[in-house]
């Protein structure tokens, strides 16, 4: 139990973006980073224009902030 702690303390500091993060989310409130929809952004990664995803569970996948920050600079958008 203490070791799932930890590495969940570990990932809050890497820092990590879900998809609804990036895309928003107008149910949970979640204001977009990137105003695209969820196929347009995941068809990006797909073909290398958007930062691939980390794997961090079997169905669960995030985004380095670092990467979605760096993307967003490079588009011109606000951090």
């Amino acid at each position: 139990m203490l070791k799932n702690k930890i590495e969940s303390t570990e990932l809050l500091a890497l820092g990590f973006y879900r998809i609804w993060d990036i895309i928003g989310d107008p149910a949970r409130g979640i204001e977009p980073l990137l105003p695209i929809s969820r196929s347009s952004f995941l068809n990006g990664v797909k073909s290398g224009k958007y930062p691939a995803a980390v794997r961090l569970g079997e169905n669960t996948l995030a985004w380095r902030k670092v990467d979605i920050l760096k993307l967003l600079t490079q588009l011109g958008g606000e951090q």
